[in-house]
């Protein structure tokens, strides 16, 4: 039996993205696959009255079970409110959906939102598959994301060697034609903590770290200009920040050279039609500093919730720092206590 998900206690993402695009600012979309992330997630969403989007991945769901995602995302808004937060906005939402069949599954499970990543196919088949998702789920009042151009990097099953920029001259065809909410465009972003090879990257002669080139930000000019208004989603854009890299790398870890999207480049773009900003790569390399440390510090310790209390520790603060300094979406609900 099909389960809606204001039954749940759950929002799409309609009115937050309206808000967002109006005010400048961007909705944050953190990803989660367990207790740790999700807990760390709420507080400092709710904490923060910041509109949240949490999502699930195919990878997540095969890690965690679609079900217990499912009553951890219910379990969400309860937890907001005892946290004080009387009116939270949580979306639960599907990340790069990669069928019909996963989607409808997802609506059906109590998804309020769902993406379906169709980038990778010819345009035209891009176009058919987001039109049956969005016609099946609009019934139901759940929000579908669609995307065009393609990202660079690896994000679970999402693998690409090379980007694609999405085309500013297909993007009202598409959105007309399919009837979308959102669209992930590409602009430079790339998914993973290792967003850019290092020949694509310049080096920092007094720190030696590579830095990235800069986002395309005529082409999001461009998208706007022919799509004005219309709620963008920008995938892959983690920051990587050399914080958590260095505290792992000195703890028995081996990530050279990771490197990410600059935070000053994120704010930019959240001021624009970005409405929804993916942040997941950061959450990990957070829980692993903090369980990496925490394991070097005691190595006596064998109990998870010693060293992945640390680790949620590590995230809950990012999460933070995320949404008060780069996204700018806190105190944005629609109702303020």
């Amino acid at each position: 039996m099909a389960v809606n998900y204001k039954d749940l206690g759950l929002v799409n993402t309609r009115e937050m993205f309206k808000r967002a695009i109006k005010g400048g600012w961007a909705v944050p979309a953190f990803n989660f696959n367990n207790l740790e992330q999700l807990q760390a997630i709420v507080k400092a969403s709710s904490e923060l009255k910041s509109p949240v989007i949490i999502q699930v991945s195919k990878g997540a769901r095969n890690y965690a079970n679609s079900t217990l995602l499912r009553y951890l995302a219910e379990g969400a808004v309860a937890y907001a409110k005892e946290l004080g937060c009387n009116h939270p906005e949580i979306a639960l939402h599907l990340d790069h959906g990669s069928s019909f069949e996963l989607c409808k599954d997802c609506i059906d499970l109590g998804f309020s939102s769902v993406m379906i990543d169709g980038s990778a196919l010819p345009y035209e088949e891009n176009v058919a598959l987001t039109k049956k998702v969005v016609d099946y789920a609009h019934q139901f009042d759940v929000t579908v994301e669609g995307e065009l151009g393609v990202l660079a990097g690896v994000e679970d099953d999402v693998v690409a060697e090379e980007s694609h920029y999405t085309k500013p001259e297909e993007v009202v065809d598409f959105a007309t034609r399919t009837g979308c909410d959102s669209l992930a465009i590409s602009i430079g972003t790339s998914h993973g903590a290792y967003k850019f090879k290092p020949e694509q990257c310049t080096r920092d002669p007094k720190t030696g770290l590579l830095v990235p080139p800069p986002l395309a930000f005529d082409v999001l000019a461009g998208v706007e200009e022919q799509l004005p208004g219309f709620p963008i989603v920008l995938h892959g854009s983690s920051s990587v920040p050399q914080e958590y890299v260095k505290i792992i790398n000195s703890n028995g870890g081996k990530l050279p050279d990771a490197v990410g999207i600059p935070e000053e480049q994120l704010r930019k773009a959240s001021e624009s039609a970005v409405c929804k900003i993916n942040i997941d790569s950061d959450s990990r390399l957070a829980f692993t500093a903090g369980v990496r440390e925490t394991l070097t510090q005691h190595p006596e310790y064998f109990d998870p919730r010693q060293y992945c209390g640390a680790g949620r520790e590590y995230m809950e603060q990012m999460y933070r720092h995320k949404i008060i300094d780069v996204l700018g979406s806190d105190n944005k609900l629609g109702q303020l206590d």
